[in-house]
């Protein structure tokens, strides 16, 4: 996937296929209709490079849509090349991480597994540092400070006015393993614990007890999700790098691993008790 196909562009493509689909119209048809060529529609409909506002507009008209439905669609257009926070941290960031951050600030909602570290939406400043200083490949304190800086911006989508729905499910290794010091897990799980009394945030705990899981072959994964479910991402990190998965029968797969985890893990009150218990222990 490329960094440049950002949610709003897939949005746009799936979009303008529905409403040609709708309209019984071929690829071939709609081109002659506005003056482009039927590569161009198609272009447009596989959210493959940049797109004209104006061309959007008319296929829209002539597809039959209604005002509301072209009005919404020519925004996205408009919109498929906005910049996000991150742009100036860009030279500097892995492409991978300038997708993840592009998905995830247009993403209406987020489930996440996490089987060896908090997810870094929810880490402490102090528990993300730990993390940073904690790399095989010593880093400069300014660019751990700068690190930590990006993912705790990243954060600020929690607290807009519509945030995306979080669910997260952690194995019980990650709120028992101590990231930097005592003092600093304890806050970290003081955070968690705030968190789970979120409107917008369920967090479960995958307990010990339920022994082993074959979901996801026990990596760490997130399902960023669209208006659509058509326009869902996994996000899968490796140590040597990460992937985005979007074919729906890798979707299928891990929207199943979630659901099964979802099932076995315990339920936000319990998993509350929990961390609070394992909180007391430090």
């Amino acid at each position: 996937m490329s960094v440049r196909t950002t949610t709003r562009r897939r949005q746009l493509g799936s979009t303008l296929r529905k409403l040609r689909a709708r309209s019984g119209m071929t690829l071939e048809e709609a081109g002659r209709l506005v003056g482009v060529s039927k590569a161009t529609v198609s272009r447009y409909e596989t959210q493959a490079g940049p797109v004209k506002w104006i061309v959007v507009d008319a296929l829209c008209r002539e597809y039959g849509a209604t005002d509301a439905e072209r009005e919404a669609v020519v925004r996205l257009a408009k919109d498929a090349k906005q910049q996000g926070w991150w742009s100036s941290f860009a030279d500097s960031i892995p492409e991978s991480m300038n997708l993840l951050l592009t998905l995830e600030d247009e993403a209406v909602r987020e489930d996440h597994f996490s089987c060896v570290y908090v997810p870094g939406l929810l880490q402490t400043r102090a528990y993300s540092t730990a993390l940073q200083k904690a790399n095989e490949i010593p880093l400069a304190p300014a660019e751990i400070e700068r690190l930590v800086d990006i993912r705790m911006k990243r954060q600020e989508i929690l607290t807009r006015p519509s945030p995306p729905r979080l669910w997260a499910i952690l194995d019980e290794s990650v709120i028992r393993r101590v990231v930097g010091s005592p003092e600093t897990m304890k806050e970290q799980l003081e955070r968690l614990l705030e968190a789970n009394e979120s409107p917008h945030i369920t967090l479960q705990v995958l307990p010990f007890s339920k022994g082993a899981h074959s979901a996801a072959l026990g990596s760490s994964f997130v399902i960023l999700g669209g208006s659509e479910s058509a326009l869902d991402v996994v996000y899968v990190d490796f140590h040597t790098g990460s992937l985005f998965l979007e074919k729906e029968e890798e979707l299928h797969r891990y929207r199943l691993a979630f659901e099964y985890l979802r099932a076995q893990a315990l339920d936000m009150e319990a998993s509350s008790s929990l961390i609070q218990r394992v909180y007391e222990e430090l």
